[in-house]
């Protein structure tokens, strides 16, 4: 074996000369082209690849007898290992490595159906270290089991081993940076208000809407009513829905400031909390999300309801989760894709929407009304 040390090539930085029989195991430290005469023309070895017994031949074909290798020091990691580290740091549960590293990339794919989540203030720290690198999906995009999601790999073939241990560090501070979350199967109760489709005057268009969208994410419909716009009419519908074992309720029209439009209303009767009325979304722009806190049983309230009504209130189970409840304006009906779409899969992840959350979505809020809708894959909403 030859002394590696004596071989450093000058003005190739980080890489040795070494014959190609001593070559067993070293990184190769550029590509090397292969040409057949009227045949073939194209690498064949890549820069990175690892030189095997098996090898020695065919590069010895192709007229090699010394070979640039890299000098990889105590302190320096490939870059195929570093990928590897860099993956295993970055992924939080619900996500995998595919496969191995190839050409120092390593992708990162979903391992069950749901809902991206993304620390991006970390991805950016991480960016930020400039010899590593991910690259991933937007936040809350709904992925399928097998989707990548990522990709992260080291910049340059050799990186120092404390750049790839700082980034580590980056993302575990946060609990990982990338996770896929998953949603749970809503039973749905839906009311959908409005005299006119109440007493017939029009078609309802918005019942094979939202049965379609949550069917989509494997929920179910277990119940829709229509109700007139009367506070108390809307409410015990709701309450009806609850008791029935709902745990999602969509509410639809009856969000606009016209003197009928109660819905929102009814909806604070029922006793829901955490109102939040109005979002920086269009179409969606009087959206409304709530929250029912079953744990206490629905609003008491002895001054307004009968007593057959209270008693009412206490056939709720009282372990239960908070119930969310969605209220949709009439643009869900026109338009195929609103801020109904966006909140949607984060609520069946778990999220608590409020006001920071709707207020976030203004920067990509504004649809496009393309001729030819392709949502999700648009800047709608990202």
């Amino acid at each position: 074996m030859c002394d590696i040390q004596n071989k450093v090539s000058s003005g190739r930085v980080g890489t040795i000369t070494v014959p190609v029989t001593e070559a067993i195991g070293m990184v190769l430290a550029h590509d090397i082209t292969e040409v057949r005469t009227g045949e073939f023309k194209g690498r064949a070895f890549r820069k990175g690849h690892v030189i095997r017994e098996e090898d020695i031949g065919h590069l010895q074909k192709l007229g090699k007898e010394r070979l640039f290798v890299l000098n990889i020091a105590m302190d320096e990691m490939h870059e195929d290992d570093a990928a590897f580290a860099l993956a295993n740091a970055l992924m939080g549960e619900g996500v995998e490595a595919e496969g191995e590293p190839k050409e120092g990339k390593i992708n990162i794919i979903a391992c069950r159906n749901g809902l991206l989540k993304v620390n991006k203030q970390s991805l950016a720290q991480f960016n930020m270290l400039g010899d590593v690198m991910c690259a991933t999906l937007h936040e809350h995009t709904v992925v399928k089991r097998g989707q990548v999601v990522a990709g992260t790999r080291a910049i340059p073939l050799v990186v120092k081993q404390n750049t790839v241990e700082h980034a580590a560090a980056i993302a575990g501070s946060c609990g990982k940076i990338i996770e896929v979350r998953e949603m749970r199967g809503p039973k749905t109760g839906v009311v959908i208000t409005g005299n006119e489709v109440y007493y017939g005057r029009i078609k309802d268009a918005f019942a094979p809407v939202i049965k379609r969208k949550i069917e989509e994410l494997d929920g179910e419909i277990i119940g829709t009513y229509y109700a007139p716009d009367n506070e108390e009419f809307i409410e015990a519908r709701l309450r009806e829905l609850v008791e029935a074992g709902a745990d999602l309720l969509i509410t639809t029209g009856g969000m606009s400031v016209d003197p009928d439009d109660v819905t929102r209303f009814a909806i604070k009767r029922l006793g829901a909390s955490d109102i939040t009325y109005g979002s920086p979304v269009l179409p969606g722009s009087m959206f409304l999300i709530a929250y029912l806190n079953s744990s206490n049983g629905l609003k008491d309230k002895k001054d307004t309801e009968d007593l057959s009504l209270v008693t009412r209130h206490s056939s709720l189970p009282s372990d239960s989760s908070p119930i969310p409840i969605i209220g949709i304006p009439a643009c869900g009906m026109y338009h195929k894709t609103t801020v109904f779409d966006l909140i949607l899969p984060r609520v069946l992840a778990g999220e608590n929407i409020g006001r920071r959350e709707l207020a976030e979505l203004g920067h990509g809020g504004l649809c496009l009304n393309c001729k030819e809708c392709r949502y999700p894959v648009c800047p709608f909403g990202k």
